[in-house]
């Protein structure tokens, strides 16, 4: 069994938040395809990364699946997908 994590930001890097529609969109998709996902969006957690001189801190989200086998092409591909559509 593999555990999956999703991490994305709530708000673009103007500070402008996504719709929620976007990640009740994801939650469906996942939980179709993986017959479940848990959803962590009540307290965002905070991500933190060096950007240049200074620390840069996100809200983040976390979307997580189990699944039995790991379909590496389709989670790459959906992976570029969600940095698309998360920019």
């Amino acid at each position: 069994m593999h555990l999956v994590q999703i991490l994305l930001p709530t708000a673009d890097n103007d500070g402008q938040p996504f719709p929620a529609e976007q990640f009740q969109a994801l939650r469906r998709e996942l939980t179709d395809r993986f017959g479940g996902a848990t959803v962590y969006a009540q307290a965002p957690a905070e991500g933190f990364w060096q950007g240049g001189p200074a620390t840069r801190r996100d809200e983040i989200v976390i979307f997580e699946v189990m699944c039995e086998t790991l379909d590496e092409p389709w989670w790459r591909a959906r992976r570029q997908a969600l940095e698309a559509e998360f920019r």
